[in-house]
């Protein structure tokens, strides 16, 4: 069985790290389309030889227009001890995003209040006080501008759907290519939304890991390289 080429960033035998392409589904599509989950699986089983169904465990899902680090665990152990580290905010998530305009300050923290829009399919700002309402949290740098587009580096310190779109176009920085919150210009390929780096510690035996993902292709037809980072 041949499946199409998978950007392998790590693997062992309990984990499975991955460089998912934009506009990829990372699981759960109806209709037998292909995920990055039922790639990963066939890669797995035609590597290995395994018989039967394979198990993978996602640990960190991401949109289907968003590019970048996607870690599965290859055991339930795997699976359960890195779910309590996800729980714990004991891992580093770290983004890379283009959004329009000059951003300023140029470095922040951002805070909101975050509640499932069940009607519009997506995610709104809320108050506090609330009873669906979640706290986002995230901080940001600026790494350069070029061609009135801001490339950031963003830190995750929550995980709620649609955060980082969210909270930068609540400021009047949408993400390119995000139509479903207010970005206004087109980008090839998904959003410019990239999960670049992920930092964990092995769920067998503690070691630091580091899985980073390249930018596509679409991001250097912006301006934007990686070896012009700051």
């Amino acid at each position: 069985m041949n499946t199409p080429a998978l950007e392998i960033l790590y693997e062992d035998n309990h984990l499975l790290a991955v460089n998912k392409p934009a506009m990829l589904p990372t699981m759960g599509t109806p209709g037998g389309r292909d995920t990055l989950l039922t790639l990963a699986k066939a890669y797995v089983k035609q590597k290995y030889g395994k018989p039967g169904n394979v198990y993978l465990g996602v640990m960190s899902r991401l949109d289907a227009p968003t590019s970048g680090v996607v870690l599965l665990a290859r055991t339930s152990k795997a699976a359960r001890r890195l779910t309590e580290q996800f729980r714990a905010h004991a891992v580093e998530k770290i983004y890379w995003t283009l959004v329009e305009g000059r951003v300023e300050p140029a470095s922040d923290d951002l805070l909101d209040w975050l509640a499932h829009d069940e009607r519009h399919r997506r995610m709104r700002v809320v108050g506090r006080s609330m009873p669906e309402a979640k706290e986002a949290r995230l901080s940001y740098r600026r790494l350069a501008v070029e061609g009135g587009c801001s490339w950031l580096e963003v830190r995750l310190e929550t995980g709620r759907k649609h955060q980082i779109r969210l909270q930068l176009s609540r400021r009047g920085h949408p993400v390119v290519g995000d139509r479903k919150y207010g970005g206004r210009i087109p980008f090839p390929d998904g959003i410019a939304l990239h999960a670049r780096r992920l930092a964990v510690a092995h769920p067998v035996g503690g070691a630091e890991l580091e899985f980073v993902a390249s930018t596509p292709a679409a991001w250097r037809r912006f301006g934007f390289n990686e070896s012009s980072c700051v």
